[in-house]
């Protein structure tokens, strides 16, 4: 029987004290998954685990530098005390900086080298680091169910976005790279999927989209055009797919990039 039930799974979330992460953890838990909410700063992480707990979920904060081996696998030692196994792992920490991004006052050929360097290792190294290191676990119970966060960026690069773009189609490659690794070396048990956000409207990128009197930016008028659905996406409709790819009703799925964009990435504008 077909079952979408993940409750009394452990799920590991880095960059859970971010906006769409803390969603994703707070849902989870709602649905019986015991959660370790991972962030960089362990006082964000903590609010999360509090607000989930105080919620009657079961969760943990616990900080993690993604990019640091040392940090990841003793966030790992404190998960393990803590539950004894890992199910789900999320790799959400990732992001951007206008810095490493090409705009009116910085060129191309302008763009800092650290800037770029910081972008590309955070998003991609931070989510290899991470699996290496959380999916022995899964390797070692021969079962388990890993998540990545890729972007509509990896289908067709945003223009001005130059490493995030890069970063996230570098994350859809690896998810497929990582599928087929663990299913052959290892277990066929253990499955790598990813999920692309389409446009969300978050208090993180509001000014990106809206001005100060409410009215959509050029660049928001060309996301909506650009969506058949006609809206942003809310944090919290990313769960679902989330919930498909690490239950068992997706238990022949492996290597899939999954978008969840209002049909943007299918749409060619005509």
């Amino acid at each position: 029987m077909i079952s979408f039930d993940i409750s009394g799974k452990v799920a590991v979330i880095t960059g859970g004290g971010g906006i769409l992460c803390s969603s994703m953890a707070k849902e989870l838990a709602a649905l019986g998954v015991k959660v370790a909410v991972l962030d960089i700063a362990l006082e964000g992480a903590q609010k999360i685990a509090d607000e989930i707990v105080a919620a009657g979920g079961e969760a943990i904060g616990v900080s993690v530098d993604v990019l640091n081996m040392d940090s990841l696998k003793a966030a790992r030692e404190t998960v393990m005390k803590r539950f004894g196994r890992v199910d789900i792992l999320i790799n959400g920490a990732g992001g951007n900086k206008p810095a490493a991004t090409t705009s009116p006052t910085q060129s191309f050929f302008d763009i800092p080298q650290d800037s770029l360097q910081w972008v590309m290792n955070l998003n991609l190294l931070g989510t290899v680091y991470t699996t290496q290191v959380f999916g022995e676990v899964m390797v070692e119970q021969k079962s388990g169910s890993v998540v990545n966060i890729s972007s509509m960026a990896a289908f067709t690069p945003l223009t001005n976005t130059i490493a995030y773009s890069a970063a996230k189609a570098a994350i859809s490659n690896f998810t497929q790279w990582m599928s087929v690794h663990f299913a052959q070396e290892y277990s066929s048990n253990i499955r790598v999927n990813a999920i692309a956000p389409g446009f969300l409207h978050t208090q993180q990128n509001h000014f990106l989209l809206e001005d100060e009197n409410g009215n959509p930016t050029p660049r928001g008028q060309k996301i909506i055009a650009g969506t058949p659905m006609g809206r942003y996406g809310n944090p919290e409709e990313l769960v679902g797919g989330i919930i498909y790819l690490c239950s068992d009703a997706a238990s022949f799925v492996t290597g899939v990039v999954l978008p969840i964009d209002g049909g943007y990435n299918a749409y060619s504008g005509v």
